[in-house]
């Protein structure tokens, strides 16, 4: 194997904003060896990474962050300087039909990552990395005016949000009692490629290509900030080579909107791109029963990443969610594969002879 500068461990990189963190460190970085990690459940589709997975300084390992004795043996095989920790379960709906998963997963997986971490680099803790990466529904639900910082207290509503919550508190732990180094991000809402189209914006573009019902909540009045997942993928980029040891970091996309507001906005485009009668893919809009615990209004600040960081977004939302569209409408494969549950078989296809 050939000489790296550093091996960093990118756990959930088969997932969605794995995928292009995954693709980013791999194609920037060709001097480190990026080792993915990821339990391929069903929203972890290693067709994501076809592009990359060849490249001579990638490598992918099937694990579960919960199981400790895989863990010590992939810190003992490839002594990694730094860890990316994305695994999570992430989706709300689920949350609220099997909380306990989530707190598997988000709470002891973390801490399993975190003690493995640890031990295996007891030693020179001062030349590691462990880069947490959360998510803005920590903060809880903002009233129409104010936006969450670095200092916002958590409040979190949902099974999904108190999980990750507890991640937090968790790794802040290992920081201050153990000397982990660590460094944590809060994200708001991403959206772009190769997302499992059960959250808004993919199975919104989905349903209103096989012109079935649209679901929206309540009213639609919910607010998100929204942000570019590779412009997510790139302030990662910069958190880890250039954060602060112990500190956290808000990314958003100053950029929000009601959901009902994108709803209107992915049928007006989609219509023209499918030469469809304009208003026609609106009239699918069904109002549904408003989730439990839903949180009004999420908005980051993402001010002192831009000040002491120099990360800015590159994309306008408008730019943002017509590449988006484009892409998926251009990957009806890739949606075909993953809304029948096909893509499961690529690993066996791929892996399954090495």
């Amino acid at each position: 194997m050939p000489e790296y500068s550093k091996t960093i461990l990118i756990t959930g990189g088969a997932g969605f904003i794995g995928s292009h963190v995954v693709r980013l460190f791999v194609t920037k970085y060709p001097q480190y060896h990026i080792v993915n990690l990821d339990a391929l459940t069903y929203a972890g589709n290693l067709a994501n990474l076809k592009d990359i997975e060849a490249s001579p300084n990638y490598s992918f390992e099937r694990g579960d962050i919960t199981d400790e004795a895989r863990m010590t043996a992939l810190f003992a095989q490839y002594t990694f300087d730094g860890v990316i920790h994305l695994a999570a379960e992430s989706h709300v709906d689920r949350s609220i039909m099997d909380p306990l998963a989530f707190v598997r997963t988000n709470v002891l997986g973390t801490a399993n990552l975190l003690q493995t971490a640890s031990t295996a680099w007891k030693n020179n803790l001062q030349e590691k990395l462990f880069y947490h990466v959360s998510t803005d529904e920590v903060y809880g639900s903002l009233g129409d005016t104010g936006f969450f910082t670095e200092e916002t207290p958590y409040d979190p509503r949902s099974p999904y949000s108190a999980s990750k919550a507890s991640s937090d508190h968790f790794v802040m732990a290992w920081y201050h009692t153990y000397g982990l180094p660590v460094i944590l991000s809060n994200c708001s809402n991403n959206y772009g490629s190769n997302h499992f189209p059960e959250k808004l914006i993919p199975l919104m573009i989905n349903n209103i290509i096989n012109s079935k019902p649209l679901p929206v909540y309540g009213k639609g009045a919910n607010v998100r900030d929204w942000l570019y997942v590779e412009d997510h993928a790139r302030a990662i980029d910069t958190i880890f080579h250039k954060g602060k040891t112990g500190e956290k970091y808000n990314i958003g996309g100053f950029n929000e909107w009601k959901n009902i507001d994108i709803v209107y906005l992915l049928c007006g485009m989609m219509d023209k791109k499918l030469g469809r009668p304009a208003g026609t893919s609106a009239e699918l809009i069904t109002f549904v029963k408003d989730r439990a615990g839903h949180d009004l209004r999420y908005a980051i600040d993402a001010t002192r990443l831009n000040k002491e960081l120099g990360w800015t977004p590159s994309l306008q939302f408008e730019e943002g969610l017509e590449k988006t569209v484009d892409w998926y409408l251009s990957h009806q494969d890739w949606v075909r594969e993953v809304t029948s549950g096909d893509y499961q078989n690529y690993y066996k296809e791929q892996y399954s002879k090495r």
